[in-house]
């Protein structure tokens, strides 16, 4: 099957966000999903009560909303699941692997769902079918011939629901081992290991109802109008209600600047749009840490300041025989924007964070931030005068080198003013795809608290692993030095989601076994281990039968609510087999019945639900609650106050700022002398989500045909001696003199920041280094990338 193929070009995008434009990229994508009529029945049951969750982001529910409860990207990655085109025998038969690597990873994906297991022939070059039996003894063996339970990875796609999240973790443990990398690990990581600290716990703190109740909302690192395009109605009705809404964000984003609502008809017949804010700041990269404490900075300035007026006032109210008058009334007492009272109840380490914050210079602020002081200014004033303020953040956030300390930076903001707990306001990392947060709950992560694996022993007699299991980058690590033999893949694409392409590629075929469970052809099908698998799944849309008839699973989004999704589509083939039932197939060749009947559980999903209830706190009465409509909400204890934290109390976690590369990073490009060029950071187009590229096209940035674009300012781009729309090279620098290139790219001059470049994932992910990862959270810095240009290195393309 070939693919649309459409000239490059670049034409800045004048329209606003959604809208018409949305629409006819909804149809042209339900148009090319080969089953239109068919799938436009699913469609109107996407994220409804008895229907399907959407399969893309993992933003929540309003409870009031109307019918259509979809937005254009969710559309697509129905109508992309969806497909009705094969990758069977037959095709496999057709391409070898080593063809098959030499197509872009949009041809890939675009060739149709997998339909039947396949086991990869070294000899041959193809993929040829292997029946599920077989598949599962395959793995049993490799598996129990491992010399350690900890020579084995199994990692997990957010996409997974709870009831496979629950089986995986379950089954690896029971083998023996807690390496369960995920795709958290390269994305929200920071986010879970600073709030654990400063708050005492690793999610979010609002509600969807908080939206509607916040007078002032912060977005931050974050483009909803891609990644999150149902954010924008709300961010809209908050501007309408004269609500701010501030962005900080270093492109100038369109999905952040005007929308137009599909499913407002006045807007649509008059195609008018809303502002989508009040207040847009393009701080550096790597330096909103420096404008969150800016902004504290004006806030101590501003208390000390009202403080001092009260005590002018109050000594001016001495009475005739030198004593103090009736205390404060009537004489004009202010209060100041910090909220003493709740950080005297609920915080600790107060003092050392003003102390802090108080010796952190102006002048260092300003550079780090990017922004000018009268910039931070009006951001602490709006920041100051609302009561209910929501801060946003994604992963523009939460990939580099000092995540963590600017999350946390973050969290001393909101607990300045008590805005932790309280309606209309806390914290709210907006995660990816649709179940990541419901599958670190069930148990998928690499370092478990103890609480779980306790939980786990008791309620299944077994003896669990208590060492601490390795994470994405130790994974890649591992296989690179052969202490890892076995990749399990629950959904995702490995090979392209994680960094330093070249590197990873070279350690998964140092594998022994790979195993990608998957919905559609993806490049880590190709990059196998010496033996490989590829188990065909069922997506979110399929109607999953079981012995006792269809099953219903379950997913968390980022709000924490529980929803039960209900597959629609009758499966393309029925060799194809839900993730449950895959996982204990696994495990009952691997384990045989230990420490359940796998196979009896997958007869009724109600089962998996009953252990979740006897294992995960909150989940009591799970197959009650997700009757309901809209499902059930995993209570948040720091949004009620309850600070699950070593200390009991909230948390002040500050420290200097710090740089945005490594020492030994910084003297490397002293000791080169040069420095790097610019800065970049990977982003995702328009048309795309995770490593699933639907088109070529990026519309929000006018881009149309080809993906292998670098934006960079017009003024660095003359600056290095370029031309706009030039074919150049890209190499990154670090200290270990590898080199990191990515060749026959075009040089695109864009409204981006002076000394910064942006380019695509994962094409990018070539340039980030494996050692470049976040300070205690292992996340890949794929927002802060040295680099260099040079001439492109292969023939000029035509531009």
């Amino acid at each position: 099957m070939k693919t649309p193929i459409d000239r490059f070009r670049f034409r800045p995008y004048q329209r606003p966000a959604a809208g018409w434009g949305a629409l006819r990229s909804v149809t042209h994508a339900w148009l090319d999903s080969r089953q239109p009529f068919k799938n436009l029945r699913a469609m109107v049951q996407i994220n409804q009560h008895g229907g399907f969750d959407c399969p893309g982001c993992a933003w929540g529910e309003a409870p009031d909303e109307g019918r259509i409860r979809f937005c254009e990207n969710g559309a697509k990655a129905v109508n992309w699941e969806a497909s009705g085109c094969a990758v069977d025998a037959t095709f496999f038969a057709e391409h070898s692997v080593t063809e098959l690597l030499a197509m872009d990873d949009y041809w890939l994906e675009y060739q149709g769902r997998l339909t039947e297991p396949m086991v990869y022939d070294a000899q041959t070059d193809h993929y040829k079918p292997i029946t599920w039996d077989q598949a599962y003894e395959q793995i049993a063996d490799h598996l129990n011939a491992l010399a350690s339970p900890d020579q084995a990875a199994f990692y997990t796609s957010g996409r997974a629901s709870n009831e496979a999240a629950f089986l995986y973790q379950l089954f690896a443990r029971t083998f023996g081992t807690n390496n369960l990398p995920d795709c958290s690990n390269m994305c929200h990581e920071a986010s879970g290991v600073a709030l654990l600290e400063s708050i005492g716990t690793g999610k979010g703190t609002v509600t969807y109802e908080d939206f509607a109740k916040a007078e002032a909302i912060f977005v931050v690192g974050q483009n909803p109008g891609t990644n999150h395009p149902r954010m924008l109605e709300p961010l809209q009705q908050a501007v309408a209600r004269g609500a701010q809404v501030v962005v900080l964000n270093p492109l100038r984003e369109r999905g952040l600047e005007q929308f137009q609502a599909p499913q407002d008809p006045l807007q649509m017949v008059t195609n008018k749009a809303s502002p989508m804010h009040t207040a847009y700041f393009r701080p550096a990269l790597a330096g909103d840490i420096a404008v969150m404490r800016g902004i504290a900075k004006f806030l101590f300035q501003w208390q000390d300041e009202a403080e001092a007026r009260n005590s002018e006032r109050l000594n001016g109210h001495v009475d005739q025989e030198g004593r103090a008058g009736n205390g404060a009334e009537g004489k004009g007492i202010e209060t100041g924007p910090l909220d003493l009272t709740f950080i005297q109840q609920h915080c600790e380490g107060f003092d050392a964070y003003q102390s802090v914050v108080t010796d952190t210079s102006w002048d260092e602020i300003v550079a780090i931030s990017g922004l000018e002081l009268d910039e931070l200014e009006r951001a602490a004033h709006i920041f100051a005068r609302s009561d209910a303020t929501i801060i946003c953040w994604a992963m523009g956030i939460t990939q580099h080198r000092h995540s963590v300390a600017t999350i946390q930076e973050i969290a001393n903001l909101q607990l300045l003013r008590g805005q932790i707990g309280k309606p209309g306001a806390g914290l709210c990392p907006v995660r990816g795809h649709s179940n990541v947060q419901g599958d670190r709950t069930m148990g998928i992560h690499e370092a478990p608290p103890q609480s779980l694996l306790d939980a786990l022993a008791t309620r299944f007699e077994i003896s669990v692993p208590q060492s601490s299991g390795v994470n994405v980058v130790r994974t890649i690590e591992g296989m690179e030095k052969g202490k890892i033999k076995v990749f399990v893949g629950l959904g995702g694409n490995f090979a392209q989601a994680t960094p330093d392409t070249a590197n990873t590629h070279n350690a998964l075929r140092n594998c022994d076994l790979t195993v990608q469970i998957s919905t559609k052809l993806n490049r880590s099908h190709l990059v196998t281990g010496r033996d490989a698998l590829i188990l065909p799944c069922l997506g979110r849309t399929d109607i999953d039968i079981q012995a006792n008839g269809p099953q219903a699973v379950t997913v968390e989004d980022s709000f924490s609510m529980v929803h039960a999704s209900y597959g629609q589509l009758r499966a393309l083939a029925a060799e194809m087999r839900s993730e449950p039932a895959i996982i204990a197939g696994i495990a009952q060749a691997t384990l045989g019945e230990k420490p359940v009947d796998w196979l009896s559980l997958i007869e009724d999903y109600t089962r998996i639900r009953d252990l979740i209830e006897d294992v995960i706190p909150g989940f009591e009465g799970f197959n009650e609650k997700i009757q309901q409509p809209g499902g059930f909400y995993l209570q948040n204890p720091a949004g009620q106050r309850d600070w699950q934290t070593n200390t009991g109390k909230a948390n002040f976690i500050a420290g200097p700022l710090p740089p945005p590369l490594p020492t030994a990073v910084l003297e490397k490009l002293g000791s080169l002398g040069h420095k790097a060029d610019l800065v970049l950071q990977t982003i995702r187009s328009h048309d795309q989500y995770n490593t699933t590229v639907y088109s070529l096209n990026d519309r929000y940035r006018g881009i149309t045909g080809d993906r292998r674009v670098v934006f960079a300012n017009i003024e660095d781009i003359h600056r290095l001696g370029f031309d706009d729309r030039q074919p150049i090279d890209v190499v990154s620098i670090w200290e270990d003199e590898q080199e990191r290139r990515i060749s026959g790219f075009t040089l695109i001059a864009f409204d981006i920041p002076k000394g910064q470049a942006a380019a695509y994932y994962p094409e990018a992910n070539p340039l980030v280094p494996l050692e470049s990862f976040g300070v205690g959270s292992f996340t890949p810095t794929s927002k802060y990338i040295a680099v260099r240009f040079e001439p492109s290195t292969i023939a000029e393309r035509i531009v």
